[in-house]
C-alpha cells in the first residue's frame, strides 16, 4: 500500500506539473518499480527476523520463494526504474537514485541507527523535485513543499513503528522512534508523529497552488492530531496515519505554487 500510494502521489504531480510528454507517462512508473526494488529487497534482509516473528504473510521468510531469486528481482527492478527516469532526463533519474537509494540505506541497517529518521527525510524531501524535473527547464519546487513531504516522511515513520515498539525491542531494532520511545516512553513518538504531520499540514497550505484544498484539508488533519493525543491503543496510530493521507491528498490535488 505506500508503494502505491507514493507512486499515485507522483503520478498526481508530475500530471500537474507537464501535464504533455514521457514524464507524465513513465515518472509514476519508475517511482513504483523502484518501490517494489525497495520492499523485495527488504524482504530479503529482513527474513531472520520476520520469520522470528512468525511472520506467515512474507514468502521469504517462510521460504515459500528463493531470497536469491528476490534478490535479483530488486536489482532488476531498481535498474528498469532508473532507466525509465533516464528516458525523461538526468535530473530525474539522481531524483529517484536519491529516493530509492535512502531506503535501501534504511534497509541494509540504517533502521537500527538513530539516522533511519535521515533516511525517510532524504526519502520524502525529494518527491517534488523529482515530479517537478519533468517539467521543461526542471524549476525546483519551493522550500515549504519540500520541507513538507520531509516531514510527511519523518512523521509517517513515527506513525509506522507505533504498533511494534514490543516487537522492535525485541528483535533490536533501534531506529530513531524506537530510541525516543526507550527514553520517554511509547507516549512520545506518538506526541512526535502527530506534531511532525500536522506541521506537514501548515506548510501545504503555505505552498498549495490551491490554498482553499490545503485550508479544507487542514481541518481534518487538526481533529485527528486532537483524537490521536487524546485517545489510546492503536487509534493513536489510526489519527496519525490519517493525517498523513489528509498531507498526501492535499499535495496531490493542491500541488504547489512554484
Amino acid at each position: 500500500m505506500p508503494s502505491l500510494a507514493i507512486s499515485a502521489l507522483v503520478t498526481a504531480l508530475a500530471v500537474q506539473a507537464a501535464p504533455h510528454g514521457i514524464g507524465r507517462l513513465l515518472a509514476g512508473p519508475a517511482m513504483l518499480v523502484g518501490q517494489l526494488s525497495i520492499g523485495w529487497s527488504n524482504d530479503v534482509w529482513d527474513a531472520s527476523r520476520d520469520a522470528a516473528a512468525g511472520r506467515t504473510d512474507k514468502p521469504v521468510a517462510t521460504g515459500a520463494i528463493s531470497a536469491r531469486t528476490v534478490m535479483v528481482a530488486a536489482w532488476v527492478a531498481l535498474v528498469v526504474a532508473l532507466g525509465m527516469a533516464w528516458a525523461i532526463s538526468v535530473s530525474t533519474a539522481v531524483l529517484l537514485a536519491v529516493i530509492i537509494g535512502a531506503a535501501w540505506a534504511y534497509n541494509l541497517g540504517v533502521k537500527s541507527t538513530w539516522a533511519s529518521g535521515l533516511a525517510y527525510v532524504v526519502g520524502f524531501g525529494p518527491i517534488p523535485a523529482y515530479a517537478a524535473s519533468t517539467l521543461p527547464g526542471q524549476p525546483m519546487p519551493p522550500w515549504s513543499v519540500t520541507v513538507g513531504a520531509a516531514l510527511v516522511g519523518l512523521g509517517g515513520h513515527f506513525t509506522d513503528v507505533l504498533p511494534d515498539l514490543v516487537a522492535d525491542r525485541a528483535t533490536g531494532v533501534a531506529g530513531l522512534p524506537q530510541r525516543v520511545a526507550a527514553r520517554w516512553g511509547p507516549g512520545a513518538v506518538r506526541t512526535v508523529a502527530l506534531v511532525l504531520l500536522l506541521s506537514a499540514s501548515v506548510l501545504l497550505v503555505v505552498a498549495s497552488g490551491r490554498r482553499w484544498v490545503a485550508l479544507i484539508g487542514l481541518a481534518p488533519a487538526a481533529l485527528l492530531a486532537v483524537v490521536g493525543a487524546r485517545g489510546s491503543g492503536r487509534l493513536p496510530f489510526a489519527a496519525a496515519f490519517g493525517i498523513a493521507a489528509v498531507d498526501v491528498v492535499v499535495l496531490a490535488v493542491g500541488g504547489y505554487r512554484p
